[in-house]
């Protein structure tokens, strides 16, 4: 999201303006207002967010807090607002999505909207996100970003155990491959130095490829390019944790979170940031962060799979065999075998105790 400089907006402090010839003058789509009392030390906010165009107010709030932790901007009450207003904004892009036809919907709106459907991961949610990705595509084949996403989608898609049915999951998993493979070169191809897509192009040789030397590689130059991209962060502790290297792939996920704090899909980070805590043997952690993903997300199945690990190998079993319940409900096809052959660290130490781990907890062996 695009947010307009502050001096921008105090142009308009103490002016008659409507919400439309603010969203023209500034380009924007959405407006935050509101008001503010202090008394002694305290301070009481009033916020609402508007859409420009049709000048509905689609959010509101009020908040207390500190002043000084407001001035200092480490503030519970700028967090919820930052955050409440974000989500406010992906709801409307979504309702938007919804009601109407793909022609009609601006490109902002198809960003935004497949990457929350995407992220919720439900299938009919989730073959949603491509469609809206394939279609901003189509308008604007030059941009990076759309491209990047849907190699993600690839990636999801396959961890998901959602390429097709059990005898032609490996055919299936190398086209999704391929196809994602392409997505990501298409997005360098425009932008040679976009971050999100060579952290995302990492993301498959690691998760479809098992090229971790190559992957490597990407998320280093995404974090020279971006020293701030969480993703980065993220994606490279994983590469960490698949190869036994516990103590890096905490200190690279623990910096993703820190980085993203209000990530509206923070339940990718702290599913990622599990099976971190797994590599280190920290299994408490792992359960905590996992347990944590899945109040936001139940459907990832990769959280109930490390969580499902963490809980076997710390005695927990009739917890786990709970949670490869779950976890077979939304792929049921998985075995211990298909787990091995098709996970970066199948052939690594991690690889196998955690498949092990998930056999005692009750996953079919397969073969």
């Amino acid at each position: 999201m695009n947010v307009i400089s502050r001096l921008s907006t105090t142009a308009f402090r103490g002016r008659e303006v409507t919400l439309p010839e603010v969203g023209s003058l500034l380009h924007a789509n959405y407006v935050v207002s509101g008001a503010y009392h202090v008394v002694g030390g305290k301070v009481s906010l009033i916020a609402e967010l508007a859409d420009t165009k049709s000048g509905r107010v689609v959010w509101s709030d009020d908040a207390r807090g500190d002043v000084r932790s407001l001035v200092s901007g480490e503030s519970e009450v700028l967090e919820r607002l930052v955050s409440r207003v974000s989500a406010a904004v992906t709801a409307r892009e979504l309702e938007k999505a919804q009601i109407q036809p793909l022609p009609t919907l601006e490109s902002y709106t198809l960003l935004i909207s497949a990457i929350a459907l995407m992220h919720r991961l439900s299938p009919q949610d989730f073959d949603r996100a491509r469609t809206l990705l394939e279609a901003l595509i189509e308008r604007a084949p030059r941009r990076a970003i759309p491209h990047a996403w849907l190699g993600k989608w690839h990636v999801l898609r396959v961890w998901q155990g959602w390429s097709t049915g059990r005898d032609r999951f490996a055919a299936e998993q190398t086209r999704d491959a391929q196809i994602a493979l392409d997505c990501t070169k298409r997005a360098l191809d425009s932008d040679p130095n976009c971050s999100l897509a060579l952290a995302i192009d990492g993301f498959v040789h690691t998760n479809l490829l098992k090229q971790l030397d190559t992957a490597l590689e990407r998320y280093e130059f995404a974090l020279t390019v971006n020293p701030n991209d969480s993703l980065a962060y993220l994606l490279r502790g994983t590469l960490s944790a698949f190869k036994g290297d516990g103590a890096q792939a905490m200190k690279d996920t623990q910096r993703a979170l820190r980085l993203s704090p209000l990530d509206p899909h923070r339940y990718f980070y702290d599913s990622l940031a599990a099976t971190a805590a797994l590599s280190a043997e920290r299994y408490d952690r792992a359960i905590e962060l996992a347990q944590r993903s899945l109040r936001a997300n139940r459907m990832h199945a990769s959280t109930l799979r490390a969580m499902a690990i963490a809980q076997s190998l710390s005695g927990q079993m009739e917890a786990a065999r709970a949670t490869v319940a779950e976890l077979l409900k939304i792929e049921p096809t998985l075995t211990v075998a298909k787990y091995r052959n098709r996970h970066p660290a199948g052939e690594h130490r991690t690889g196998k105790l955690w498949a092990e781990a998930l056999g005692k907890a009750g996953v079919p062996k397969g073969s």
